[in-house]
């Protein structure tokens, strides 16, 4: 990749590698409808008002149709069902099962002509990676049948959604494209977040969670995302998913005293080299989003 992938890569390591943490602090207190909105009305507050002065969201009226598909696959379907599946998962579990993104990504690209053939290697990596995915259902989620499902499909939508923002919203500012995201979903879960208002006032770590999560997590990081899709693709983009889980687990063994269990162990190894060879380099075509 060139230095500006590179830099771009490193920054979405981390701001894609907290956010495990964060709601894993917040959703103690809060449920998770009122979490995704308090996530997403913060960023919209932020990020709208520059989309509109500038212009930036009149391209979104042409393509209002996949604006909703990545909106629905990216984030208002994922980041409700992540929530629900931390009140039970650890940070760092949850973390490393979303480290299967690529492997989703691999399939969609070939099925959607945007990468070569599945060859024996990249069949093998997928066959592997899958394996690490089962050796963490096994050993870390037996009979959470519930919690597995809800991650399946997070891994299903964050591995999707961005073959989406790189065919059909080709051309459109990703500020606009994260700010008209983030509003939709607001609105969206706006009803449900007062159905379930907390009792009390949260405590100042819960705030400091939300704060973090929707400024720097939610309203930067997807800037800086669109720009590394543009800059390395799709696929290649998605890739920070190796380093994320890597991220999630020493914040939760640090900071919330979580420990590195036996499907970790063994089921980590497993994903990453299943998503390295699977995701390996590939004659894709060039990348159309535009920069934000």
């Amino acid at each position: 990749m060139t230095r500006r992938g590179w830099v771009l890569f490193a920054a979405m390591s981390v701001l894609w590698g907290i956010p495990y943490l964060l709601i894993k602090v917040a959703v103690g207190e809060l449920s998770p409808p009122t979490l995704v909105f308090l996530r997403t009305s913060l960023g919209a507050l932020v990020l709208l008002p520059y989309a509109a002065s500038t212009g930036k969201l009149s391209a979104l009226r042409a393509h209002w149709r996949p604006l909703l598909a990545f909106t629905a696959l990216e984030l208002t379907g994922p980041w409700l069902l992540l929530a629900d599946a931390e009140r039970h998962l650890s940070s760092s579990v949850s973390g490393l099962l979303v480290a299967a993104v690529p492997l989703v990504a691999a399939v969609a690209s070939r099925l959607s002509g945007e990468a070569d053939r599945l060859d024996r290697g990249r069949v093998l990596g997928l066959l592997v990676g899958l394996s690490g995915v089962g050796v963490l259902l096994g050993v870390d989620l037996r009979g959470d049948l519930r919690s597995a499902l809800e991650i399946g499909l997070v891994v299903l939508g964050y591995g999707t959604a961005p073959l989406i923002a790189n065919r059909r919203l080709s051309g459109v500012p990703g500020v606009g494209i994260t700010a008209g995201a983030l509003t939709l979903t607001a609105l969206f879960y706006a009803p449900f977040a007062a159905a379930n208002l907390p009792t009390h006032v949260p405590s100042a770590k819960v705030i400091a969670a939300v704060v973090v999560l929707a400024l720097a997590s939610t309203a930067a990081a997807f800037l800086v995302f669109f720009a590394l899709i543009a800059e390395v693709g799709p696929n290649r983009a998605l890739v920070i998913t190796f380093v994320n889980p890597a991220v999630a687990v020493v914040l939760g063994i640090s900071l919330l005293g979580e420990r590195i269990t036996l499907g970790t162990a063994l089921g980590f190894p497993l994903i990453l080299t299943g998503c390295v060879l699977a995701t390996r380099r590939s004659r894709s075509r060039a990348v159309a989003v535009a920069e934000p």
